[in-house]
């Protein structure tokens, strides 16, 4: 994806404007978290074919594993 392109993603409807990827919120989002969340575990169920994520294979951004972990954390804290 080039910086002037805009493109939807058919497996998951993420959007890339300008080579930005935005969440559905509006708020800019990251390929990397995006591939850790949906793409990678999509895969795992056979949907992420069409997946257009560049990023798409990364394990360096966020899972639902660390956010699992965050959860935990903050219930032991209590």
């Amino acid at each position: 994806m080039d910086s002037f392109s805009n493109a939807t993603c058919p497996t998951c409807n993420a959007q890339w404007f300008g080579g930005q990827l935005y969440w559905s919120t509006g708020k800019e989002g990251d390929p990397h978290d995006l591939a850790g969340l949906v793409c990678n575990t999509l895969k795992d169920y056979g949907y992420a074919k069409g997946c257009i994520n560049p990023c798409k294979g990364s394990t360096s951004g966020v899972t639902w594993q660390h956010y699992q972990n965050e959860l935990e954390r903050y219930k032991d804290d209590e």
